[in-house]
This record gives C-alpha cells, structure tokens and sequence, in this order.
C-alpha cells in the first residue's frame, strides 16, 4: 500500500489558488479536492464515479444482554429489505446513481446471494462480548480478508467506495472497539443506539465496560488490534476494516459513514496507517463514541445533521460535496484561462 502522491497534492494546491476564487473560498472542499488527486495520483484526480456502497451484515451475540430492544431476526429481515430496495440507503442511492451491495459477514441466518448480496458468512453472528470472545481470531482475520476481497472487485471499475452496516446489536461492539482503541470511557462512547431508555443505556454502559476490561488499552501492533477486534468486536466491524484498507490498496478513496465504519477504521488504522490517507469522513453521528473515533483519527466529518441510521446513509448525503470538489479542480478556470484579473 503507497501513501497518497505529494507531488499530485502540491499541483491541486497550485492549481486551487489560481482558479477563479479568492485562495481557500472553497474551505473544507478544497481539502477533499487535494487528497483526492493525492489518491489518484494525478491532478485534476478523475471524478469519484461509480460510487458503490457495501452494506456489510451480522449480528451479535451481546443480544442476549437486553442492550436493544429490537429482535436479533431484524438483521436478516433487514437485508431483505436492502436486496429488494426498500430500504433509506437504496433511496438515497437511487437519487445519486449509485449501486448498493449487501455482505453477509455474519448474520444468524441462511440467506440467498444474489448479484446485490453477497455471501462471505464466516459464522452465524458473534459470540456475546459481555462474557468471552466476540469470534476467534481466525475468525477475525477471515472477516477482514474477505472485505478486503470484496473492495478489491468493487475498486476494479474505479469511482469510490462507501461504507454501510447492518446488525443488531452494533453500536455495542461499536462502543467497546472505540473504548479499547483510544482509552475514552464507556460513560462517554456508549451512545443509544436504535433510541433505547435510560435503563437498557445503563446496562449497555456496564456491558461494555466488562468488555473492554478484558483488552489492552489503546493497542499499537496489527496483532494487538486484530486480537482486541475479535475479542470485542463484530463480524461486520472486521469486514468494514478490510473494505478501508482495500479501498486504499486499490487507490480509491473510500467514504465513511457513521459510528460503526469509525470504529473500524480504528481498527483498520492500527493494521496499517497508511490506509487512512484514503478515507474521507462522510457525517459525524449522534452517537458519542463517533466524534472520538473521528477525533483519533484525525477526519473531519462533511456532515453533522444527528444521524444515527447506518446503512452508510449519512455517507450518501456527503457524496455530492466529495463529487463537487473533484468537479472544481477539474472544471473551473483559473485566472489566466479565463482572462481575469487577479487582486493586486
């Protein structure tokens, strides 16, 4: 995996203060459209199209703890949904053209591939993370290969990647990835979820807390951190993971959506840095522990409109901007093409 390219980077910049704009008038954007052609290796960097989301699947053993007041069956019954386009992910996909695919990492049922789902099951959901192991660690490691598998075939075309999760249960396994990796308390990463009451946040809260008792804090090695995955994560985190570091292995820039995708870019931050350089941060979601994932890995969300869907939902909505920034490092003229005055 190489780094973004420098010199791609430096010719935006350049390119960016002689377009016909006041230097930095495009802010935040301006940022994208650099590490954009610091991924592709060129400058202007060709327009992130196809967009394609990978909605990775599977449930977890914590169900058993009352951490959701959803049934585990919503899972599958879910993916269902997605397959048959019913679901806010395929509209929101629909209205930018972009392909939703389903992974089935881990989900508690037999369920049919088809073209938009695909079967890469390692084990019918997770064991429960509050009194052992959430997987083995092959189990881990088969879990991240096989969404480094699946961004590889879907960066052939080029474009740009996009997250999207669906299990019952995650945000646990999403709290407890986010405690182990960046040593926040489980008071303050544990969020509510599907909107769940004051009690079952408590007990959420102290499930969690058993959980990341169990890991080292703050792990620094690709062991360590696939060790802390699947001791406390999900099938669908470690699939996540391998989607980012394939995403960047192919030099394609992948979008993230909410707390789910931090937490396993956390993880995929650890098994290597460099994959980071690749990723953009689509929307900040109202569950806590998201802004501190964000925060340790240095992203700037796009977005902050209180999200808490998944699905890679939010990660949708920022793709225009992501677009739009490519669009005007291409397309606008600078001062001298245009024949324009610049300030004295």
């Amino acid at each position: 995996m190489v780094p973004r390219d420098t010199g791609a980077e430096t010719a935006a910049r350049e390119r960016l203060d002689r377009m016909t704009k006041p230097p930095g008038s495009l802010g935040v954007l301006e940022d994208v459209a650099t590490q954009l052609a610091g991924i592709a290796g060129t400058c202007p960097a060709p327009l992130p199209e196809p967009a394609t989301v990978a909605v990775f699947a599977g449930d977890h053993g914590v169900h058993a703890q009352g951490v959701t007041p959803w049934p585990q069956e919503v899972t599958a019954q879910m993916v269902a949904n997605f397959v048959a386009g019913g679901a806010v992910v395929n509209a929101f996909a629909a209205g930018l053209g972009a392909r939703v695919v389903v992974v089935d990492v881990g989900v508690a049922a037999t369920l049919e591939a088809t073209p938009s789902m695909l079967d890469r099951k390692v084990r019918r959901g997770t064991a429960d993370l509050a009194v052992g192991p959430a997987m083995t660690l092959d189990e881990a490691r088969r879990a991240v290969e096989a969404g480094i598998e699946v961004a590889t075939a879907l960066a052939a075309d080029g474009g740009c990647l996009i997250t999207g999760d669906m299990g019952i249960g995650n945000t646990t396994a999403s709290a407890a990835l986010v405690c182990a990796f960046t040593g926040a308390t489980p008071a303050s990463a544990t969020g509510r979820g599907t909107g769940i009451d004051d009690p079952t946040l408590a007990r959420k809260v102290e499930v969690v807390s058993r959980a990341v008792a169990r890991v080292p804090s703050r792990p620094t090695t690709p062991e360590a951190a696939l060790a802390v995955l699947a001791e406390v994560g999900g099938l669908e985190h470690a699939g996540l993971a391998g989607f980012v570091l394939g995403a960047a292995a192919a030099r394609v820039p992948v979008l993230l959506d909410g707390a789910i995708a931090g937490s396993a870019a956390l993880v995929a931050a650890v098994l290597c840095p460099t994959a980071m350089e690749y990723a953009l941060a689509g929307h900040t979601s109202v569950e806590p522990g998201h802004a501190v994932a964000l925060d340790a890995l240095g992203l700037r969300p796009l977005l902050g409109l209180d999200l808490r869907l998944g699905e890679g939902t939010g990660a949708l909505l920022a793709l225009p901007l992501v677009q739009s920034a490519a669009r005007a490092l291409r397309d606008v003229a600078t001062f001298d093409s245009a024949g324009v005055t610049e300030k004295n």
